[in-house]
């Protein structure tokens, strides 16, 4: 990674602004994961322990109601269900020192609470998405967030594939590093981007293909093999003229699957066989067959045992595999287990195995095997993003080593 980190700038008696991804999920008013908030606290500790003071910010879900004079009255109670404060709560049990919470993200009285602040405490801004700027890259209010701060870090690369007030615009009123998280994010899903290691397989899943076009474009231009199972894999399927019955195909795209296959030839690896459904429910009658064979009024869920053997004999001596999207419909413990079988072979691949977020980080954990896998990625729509090589806004605006 070219981009300067924490450790290419003085920190000392700073007043670090920092962009955080604790966009995690929250029930009653807790929070039900604390995984992204975990993540974080590397950087956190460390800047801390530079005598700094610690100013974070992060949005939290999308809060759209009564939005007036571009911010949203935190006052209604359905805003206050997208405040940063639980979030705030987790982080100051898990430092084991207090949080301060602000009322807002910008504002004088912010500015003043900031001021007061000593090296070694921290204050949480409130969701940055409580200001309509934010997500328009208003750079009036990425200038307001910039005041905050002397030295501003990102270590949100969940958020990277957005340019947002508070992922690219602050970034260009400050000296702007990355955070250890977003380092270790573009160093392993460097790996699969410049100079993969060979063998390379990636594999590919989730329900469609139309948002995956050029993710798949770009990894069959590099790696040895790709992997395609899940909903995404019945398009391909019914390219290839079977029937796939009342299984998810995107008619819309399969045009663009009959191409691929075309460029792909053997590099591309589709299911053989399917665990199959007579509903689209977690007690429906299943059985097992190959993918030209699906009865009438069935649906194809999950991938079969002939499907798993051909996943393991090209996972086969690899020495880096890069994966993104679950095969089957793992949330339904009837179709769970290709998506754990799979999860199980990374485990034990002795590959470098790097897990693209979103359904992907969730399934390993399931599969007990998360802490197997070399990088599990806190950002599945920015490693998506990476993957297809593009620049993401938020890693571009950081300072170059």
């Amino acid at each position: 990674m070219n981009k300067k980190t924490v450790k290419d700038i003085d920190l000392k008696d700073k007043r670090v602004l920092m962009r955080v991804d604790f966009n995690v999920p929250m029930q009653d008013g807790k929070v039900t994961d604390d995984k992204r908030i975990r993540a974080s606290l590397p950087t956190i500790k460390y800047i801390l322990d530079q005598s700094a003071s610690l100013i974070l910010m992060s949005h939290l879900g999308r809060p759209k109601s009564a939005l007036r004079h571009g911010f949203a009255s935190q006052d209604s109670a359905s805003d206050s269900e997208f405040s940063l404060r639980p979030a705030a709560e987790v982080l100051s049990s898990l430092l084991e020192i207090p949080v301060k919470m602000a009322p807002d993200s910008v504002g004088s009285e912010v500015e003043t609470m900031v001021k007061e602040l000593k090296p070694g405490e921290v204050l949480m801004l409130e969701n940055t998405r409580f200001h309509a700027g934010e997500e328009k890259n208003d750079l009036e209010l990425a200038k307001q967030m910039s005041v905050l701060g002397e030295v501003y870090v990102n270590d949100a690369f969940g958020s990277a594939h957005r340019a947002h007030a508070s992922t690219e615009g602050v970034a260009r009123f400050l000296p702007a590093v990355s955070g250890f998280l977003m380092e270790q994010e573009l160093k392993y899903l460097g790996r699969a981007v410049a100079n993969p290691e060979h063998p390379y397989i990636a594999i590919l899943g989730g329900a469609k293909i139309s948002d995956k076009i050029d993710v798949v474009e770009s990894l069959l231009s590099k790696a040895d093999k790709l992997i395609i199972g899940g909903g995404m894999a019945n398009t391909f399927l019914a390219a290839q003229g079977l029937n796939m019955q009342e299984s998810l195909v995107e008619t819309s795209s399969l045009e663009t699957a009959i191409s691929i296959l075309e460029k792909a030839g053997d590099k591309l690896i589709l299911p053989v066989d399917a665990v199959i459904a007579d509903k689209f429910e977690a007690e429906a009658n299943t059985q097992v067959v190959d993918v030209d064979k699906i009865p009438a009024g069935w649906r194809m869920l999950d991938v079969g045992p002939k499907t798993l053997e051909l996943y393991k004999h090209a996972l086969d001596g690899a020495k880096l595999i890069v994966w993104n999207g679950p095969v089957g419909v793992f949330e339904m413990p009837k179709f769970a287990e290709g998506t754990f079988a799979l999860a199980r072979m990374l485990a034990e691949s002795g590959a470098t195995t790097v897990i693209g977020g979103g359904d992907s980080a969730s399934a390993v954990k399931k599969a007990g095997v998360a802490k197997q896998m070399s990088h599990v990625s806190t950002g599945g729509g920015a490693s998506l993003e990476f993957l297809e090589g593009k620049e993401l806004p938020g890693v571009a605006a950081l300072m170059d080593k």
